[in-house]
């Protein structure tokens, strides 16, 4: 680990370091803004949508590039997205002749003087300023609490909230998320970048949240966390924990970008990944980007760990456990894109192989070249632009298999693992203005995502990697979502899984927390086997921007779950609303 540490020092220090923005958080608005207008334009994106996040920088270059395109019809509607996208990355207003995705210095037009990329925004016609400041200093712009705008560096710094109550069927005491914040992103001399949160929560979750926080000790897509009993909302079981996030991003040449932080990444174009989502807590990563020409290559390499905290005592630290990524998108034409993925999760306490740092070989030949047990999974995905109103997008994970069992004699042989995406989205539909459908199907084969080990399984902090439901299950799923005004967003889901779940001293292939050298048969395996569930979710949401990036929400939440054993079934609705700013939407689908 020291001789990892000491990599990541080196290529900071002696790196020629040039531009590159801080991430778009995942949830924010412009991710749909973003691959809408994608798939309406049909012109070229300056990112690739199956690495997620996207740079602020990139973000804004498309908006600038749609902007100012002649052959793209943009609505009231549309422009008003646009109008979105800069004021919330007003440090990127950058005009698009002098701007390329890493590097933001230019020249002006008329004379020699070198502008900066700050002062370049701050000239910009999109720049926009607030009427009325509060005491002249606060939202001098209308999407920043603070901004710090100097030749050489600038910064943002914005409040955090989101605060919601629900009545539910199940308890007379409500159910409550009540968590705040602050955020903070800066660059120095348009070359090096940082992003910093903080957020404190308190909350009471439905009964099958509890459930599952119970089972993995670990509550979705946080770390530690405490039991406590809150006098507001009444008795009964809540929670109350502290997470954040935080990175430095530079450059080492003009196409090549390193990032170093806490946090999470996201692989794909569905409203889940099979190849890694962002479901699990944050973790300790360093990533390397590669843009050349029509090619993306992203490296990730990742400190998991092996447990949650809430599992070790006191004073002694959690085992970790180690992960490397890699994954190559190519835009085939401007329409139709491609990638391939390939991961190994170390199969070793607290050991980080030195090998699996070559950025291109391929994992699978170090691990074969020298007799590794780890878990190695590959992956490809693509997607497909048509006639300015769909996109056709997909995913195939291969954790394991040969192809005698799985192409000839079928006989349900546990180790064949894999998983497969379908999805389609369909904007404009029936010729209404943003009214926006999607439609996904997911596959996963019982015991994908697991080793022979607890340790190399497809985990971090007791989380799935990928899917919150495992492994060993078919799901479903409708999204549609319509804007008809600017201000006012309505969004709906339904979505209907079939899972086999693991009764208690079995192992059926769904909790990819167990090794599967303890499974429960070698033949006759297949989606859905040990105790099976039927899981129904039904969500809608409605949204009103009272400012930018201030939303009061009211939302209505259905899920049944009818399983084999009557034990696990259970049934919860609520409605409520609350008011949220500057953070997306938490929902707890699975």
């Amino acid at each position: 680990m020291k001789k990892f540490t000491l990599l990541l020092l080196v290529l900071i220090w002696i790196a020629d370091l040039l531009a590159q923005g801080t991430n778009l958080p995942l949830g924010n608005p412009a991710y749909h803004i973003l691959d809408r207008l994608e798939i309406k334009s049909g012109i070229e994106q300056p990112f690739h949508s199956s690495l997620k996040y996207y740079t602020r920088g990139a973000a804004t270059r498309f908006a600038l590039m749609l902007d100012t395109a002649t052959n793209v019809n943009l609505t009231d509607l549309d422009q008003a997205d646009l109008q979105y996208l800069f004021r919330d990355n007003n440090e990127w207003l950058v005009p698009n002749k002098f701007y390329t995705t890493l590097a933001a210095r230019r020249e002006k037009t008329e004379g020699q003087e070198t502008l900066t990329q700050i002062e370049a925004a701050l000239t910009d016609p999109r720049y926009e300023r607030s009427e009325k400041p509060i005491l002249k200093y606060f939202y001098r712009t209308p999407a920043n609490l603070l901004e710090v705008n100097d030749k050489y560096f600038y910064m943002r710094v914005n409040p955090i909230l989101n605060f919601k109550v629900n009545n539910s069927n199940e308890d007379a005491n409500p159910l409550f998320f009540n968590q705040r914040g602050v955020e903070l992103r800066a660059g120095v001399d348009d070359r090096v970048y940082f992003y910093f949160n903080i957020l404190e929560t308190q909350a009471r979750f439905p009964q099958y949240v509890n459930e599952r926080v119970n089972r993995d000790k670990a509550i979705p897509g946080n770390g530690l966390y405490k039991n406590f009993d809150p006098s507001l909302f009444g008795e009964g079981q809540a929670y109350d924990f502290l997470n954040g996030q935080g990175y430095v991003g530079f450059n080492i040449t003009r196409h090549i970008g390193g990032q170093f932080g806490y946090g999470r990444n996201f692989i794909g174009n569905g409203y889940r990944s099979l190849l890694l989502s962002d479901f699990s807590n944050n973790y300790l990563y360093f990533k390397l980007n590669w843009n050349v020409w029509r090619f993306h290559y992203q490296n990730l390499f990742t400190e998991l760990t092996l447990q949650s905290s809430n599992q070790i005592p006191d004073g002694v630290l959690v085992p970790k456990k180690y992960m490397a990524t890699h994954h190559l998108s190519f835009d085939v034409t401007d329409n139709f894109n491609m990638g391939l993925f390939e991961t190994v999760i170390f199969s070793r306490n607290n050991g980080f192989e030195l090998q699996y740092l070559n950025p291109i070989i391929l994992y699978r030949t170090i691990e074969q070249a020298f007799g590794s047990p780890d878990n190695v999974l590959i992956g490809i995905d693509a997607k497909w632009n048509l006639f300015r109103r769909v996109q056709l997008y997909g995913q195939l994970m291969m954790d394991e298999f040969k192809f005698n069992e799985l192409f000839v004699e079928r006989n349900g042989w546990w180790a064949n693992k894999w998983g497969i995406q379908a999805g389609a989205k369909y904007i404009n539909a029936l010729g209404i203005d943003h009214l926006d459908l999607q439609a996904e199907l997911n596959i996963v084969r019982p015991y994908t995502y697991t080793h022979s080990d607890s340790l190399a399984n497809y985990t971090h902090y007791n989380q799935p990697l990928a899917h919150p439901l495992g492994a060993n299950f078919r799901e479903m799923l409708f999204l549609a979502r319509y804007q008809p005004i600017h201000k006012l967003t309505f969004e709906a889901r339904v979505i209907n899984a079939h899972v086999g779940e693991d009764a208690a001293g079995t192992n059926w292939g769904n909790n990819i927390l167990l090794p599967n050298r303890n499974r429960f048969q070698e033949y006759g395996n297949e989606i859905g086997q040990g105790v099976a569930a039927d899981i129904s979710i039904i969500g809608l949401d409605v949204s009103y921007q009272l400012w930018h990036n201030i939303f009061l929400d009211v939302s209505y939440f259905r899920r049944n779950k009818d399983s084999e054993d009557p034990k696990f079934s259970n049934s919860v609705n609520y409605f409520g609303g609350g008011l949220r700013m500057n953070i997306g939407r938490q929902r707890w689908d699975f």
